[in-house]
């Protein structure tokens, strides 16, 4: 039986560059360039990649926040790329997102229990009595004292305010959240406790996650399968267990070798990259990672990678293999 919950094909989002007094598009930033995974009901899906690589776009390009250049998001088999953004409010309950700074993505001016509340207030679920009794279930889930929904989002620390947001994402029962970057603006001390209360939400709620991170270690943690992304493509997709055991392709393999190893005198070879990341608005041909790659041949300046399946259920857009 096929669990698949989120099948993304070929997925492209451009953004014009407009100049001049008429703004016109003189060329495009290619954000997102023809990417396709999977991601499987009740699992997470990690993905990684350096700032600027696509990782936001792809999920607000998902979630149809950013409307899409082209390609399909089937979502239960349903084309949501190609329906109209009316037809959408009946997905939106079922995807939903948590932000990644818990300061900005609360409304300063509501309370607590209307700021959980609005999305079933928008879709008219439950009345006014039952909404509030779901807002405190909700708060109580997420380690906040019910009493406190009276209060204003400055009221609360930064950690605090990201629970607040995980209960607003869980009030409308979605089956998939999309984190972005939920845990990268919080102290280490919160972000293990942010990162185990998922842990146990997406147990007792069987929810799917599509978990955006630029910390390996967190993804290690958290993630069932990992897909690694570079100037707008995914470049590896595998199994955590297979990942991080037997990375293959260069650019990941460099990710891997940066992430802190908590022994000190365990000696760990980095894998220093040269260069800066090319321009999204002017790519290099070939494979985009070539005129960085210490391993990089003739051919990757020519002809790009396609994702292919090296092992079995391991992607890899390289040359190499």
């Amino acid at each position: 039986m096929d669990n698949t919950l989120v099948s993304i094909k070929n997925l492209v989002k451009y953004f014009p560059i407009k100049k001049g007094v008429f703004r016109k598009t003189v060329g495009w930033v290619k954000a997102v360039d023809g990417i396709s995974f999977d991601i499987y009901s009740g699992e997470t899906l990690g993905l990684v990649g350096e700032s600027g690589c696509g990782k936001s776009t792809t999920a607000m390009t998902i979630l149809r926040l950013e409307e899409p250049t082209g390609g399909d998001i089937l979502f239960q088999g349903k084309n949501i790329a190609k329906i109209k953004k009316g037809q959408m409010r009946k997905y939106r309950k079922d995807l939903q997102v948590i932000f990644q700074d818990p300061y900005s993505s609360l409304d300063p001016r509501m309370k607590v229990r209307n700021i959980i509340a609005e999305g079933l207030a928008a879709h008219n679920i439950y009345n006014f009595k039952k909404r509030y009794q779901k807002v405190g279930d909700l708060l109580e889930k997420v380690g906040i004292v019910p009493e406190y929904m009276d209060r204003f989002p400055h009221e609360f620390s930064g950690g605090q305010r990201q629970r607040i947001g995980i209960a607003r994402a869980l009030a409308l029962d979605p089956k998939m959240i999309i984190c972005d970057e939920a845990v990268s603006a919080l102290d280490v001390s919160i972000r293990s406790q942010i990162i185990n209360l998922f842990k146990d939400l997406q147990e007792e709620f069987n929810l799917t996650y599509l978990f955006i991170a630029h910390d390996l270690s967190v993804i290690k943690y958290i993630s069932d399968r990992v897909a690694v992304m570079y100037l707008g493509k995914i470049v590896e997709i595998a199994s955590k267990e297979i990942f991080f055991k037997n990375t293959l392709h260069p650019y990941a393999q460099a990710l891997v070798s940066a992430v802190p190893v908590p022994n000190p005198d365990f000696k760990k070879k980095r894998i220093i990259l040269q260069g800066d990341v090319p321009s999204p608005a002017n790519p290099p041909k070939g494979c985009r990672f070539h005129p960085r790659c210490p391993k990089a041949m003739e051919i990757c300046s020519r002809e790009e990678p396609l994702l292919r399946e090296i092992e079995k259920k391991h992607f890899v857009a390289c040359h190499l293999y």
